[in-house]
């Protein structure tokens, strides 16, 4: 169901829905009947962003953000990024309301899985 949800938030940065109507199918696909914002207040305190790096040569990378960090450091580096010419050119694109979004609709888990072929290997989890 979290991809089908990711499919319809893609859709809205792409254009091709409008929030209310993404609204009304993420509701579909959650069963409900009562109407789910695409940025509900609920309290992240306790989720993280999990970045781990593992080398084949044992230099390994840790990184725990909190949820709350990241949805504001979102917000605001974009902002100023967007006054910098030479980062304008890299988050034009970016919509920042999109990633707040599938984050506050509990879109979590397992978002990046790379292994290099000589083996090192990047996993980026929110739970």
């Amino acid at each position: 169901m979290k991809e089908e949800i990711s499919r319809v938030l893609t859709m809205v940065e792409e254009g091709k829905l409008d929030k209310e109507k993404a609204t009304e199918l993420i509701n579909v696909l959650q069963g409900k009947d009562q109407p789910v914002k695409l940025q509900k207040e609920i309290p992240y305190g306790n989720k993280m962003l999990k970045i781990r790096v593992n080398s084949e040569k044992g230099d390994n990378v840790n990184v725990n953000l909190p949820i709350n960090l990241v949805k504001a450091v979102l917000k605001v580096g974009t902002n100023i990024a967007e006054k910098i010419p030479e980062a304008a050119k890299y988050v034009k694109d970016i919509n920042v309301d999109l990633l707040i979004g599938a984050i506050e609709n509990e879109l979590d888990g397992q978002i990046v899985d790379i292994t290099s072929a000589n083996g090192d290997k990047v996993f980026v989890v929110i739970e």
